[in-house]
């Protein structure tokens, strides 16, 4: 993902360790249960993610006018102003490419019994280099989505990766405080690579091990998926001390929200 900021510092995947500074690496110190409200470096892909926000706010959050008008517009002191009017259109061509390829599929069990152990999976495809971030939640909503814990499901193991190369990832996971609880709703998935050109992304997938609520009745389980864009675009990366940036640094909002189908698990 280009700028992966986590929920859990305002970073919701990406956020700045400093003014002009993302994470495009992922967020490996922050291995605990995020939410994706405060991915504010993020654009938004569709409106349904703002249920009952007024018009004006809604848009602003969009893609569109949030990330891609200010390679259309970019004035002096833009990030942007470098390129050529060609290569801002290669630039937002290959963004709109990886943002069309981008998908996720949360699958779990129609019923449960209460405290019943359950197997959820959450397949992606696309999204940009290095790193996606990956979570559970409760809901397709950015600013009112809380963890999967907040709904009385509990994790009882570490997410099981498996990487672009099918082959199980750790090192995530492994950065867990061996004295807490193992099981995290959230997790980086590495090794991420997209050609928007040839139309080539990586596929990855997590598997969740979930203890049912005890309450009974329906309850919500979903999936948010964090990446980036630019880093695979043509031109959108620049070198920096840190590594690879997205051109468009922290303000630029070239990271992404994007929610799965929302599940409802009927507890019995």
């Amino acid at each position: 993902m280009t700028r992966l900021s986590i929920f859990a510092v305002c970073a919701g995947l990406l956020a700045p360790a400093s003014a002009g500074l993302a994470y495009p690496g992922g967020t490996p110190s922050f291995v605990t249960d995020v939410a994706p409200y405060c991915a504010s470096c993020h654009s938004s892909l569709s409106e349904d993610q703002f249920t009952g926000v007024p018009a004006p706010r809604v848009s602003a959050e969009l893609v569109a006018n949030k990330h891609i008008a200010k390679i259309q517009t970019a004035g002096e002191g833009s990030p942007y102003n470098g390129l050529s009017s060609v290569e801002r259109q290669e630039l937002i061509a290959g963004i709109q490419k990886i943002d069309a390829a981008t998908t996720l599929k949360l699958t779990a069990p129609a019923s449960a019994k209460a405290g019943e152990l359950i197997d959820v999976i959450v397949e992606v495809t696309g999204g940009s280099a290095p790193v996606l971030g990956i979570a559970l939640v409760d809901a397709n909503q950015r600013w009112q989505a809380s963890p999967a814990t907040s709904r009385g499901w509990a994790v009882t193991a570490k997410p099981q990766v498996t990487g672009p190369d099918g082959k199980p990832q750790t090192k995530f996971t492994d950065g867990r405080n061996p004295a807490l609880p193992p099981g995290t709703t959230y997790v980086n998935v590495d090794g991420i690579t997209a050609d928007p050109g040839a139309g080539k992304f990586s596929s990855v997938k997590v598997a969740w091990k979930l203890r049912a609520p005890l309450q009974a009745g329906p309850v919500p389980l979903a999936a948010v998926l964090l990446y980036g864009t630019e880093l695979s675009s043509p031109h959108g990366a620049v070198e920096s001390a840190y590594g690879k940036q997205p051109l468009g640094g922290f303000t630029g909002s070239s990271g992404r929200v994007k929610f799965s189908n929302v599940a409802n698990v009927n507890v019995q």
